[in-house]
């Protein structure tokens, strides 16, 4: 969470080379998990480009 805090919006490639320690796969794994509760949101840009943004920065008003 703290990366996507970091940078909103930011690409899910982007996402995965913050977390070095984890594999692509494990990265995104959790990052399904949490869309799924709710705690984030995936938005395709484009084939296979995918922007992750907390749901709670979503949410907040402007």
């Amino acid at each position: 969470m703290k990366v996507i805090i970091r940078s909103p919006g930011g690409q899910l490639e982007e996402v995965v080379l913050e977390c070095p320690d984890l594999t692509w796969n494990q990265v995104f794994c959790e990052l399904d998990r949490m869309s799924r509760t709710g705690q984030v949101r995936l938005t395709m840009k484009g084939p296979g480009l995918y922007a992750v943004s907390s749901a709670t920065a979503c949410n907040s008003p402007v």
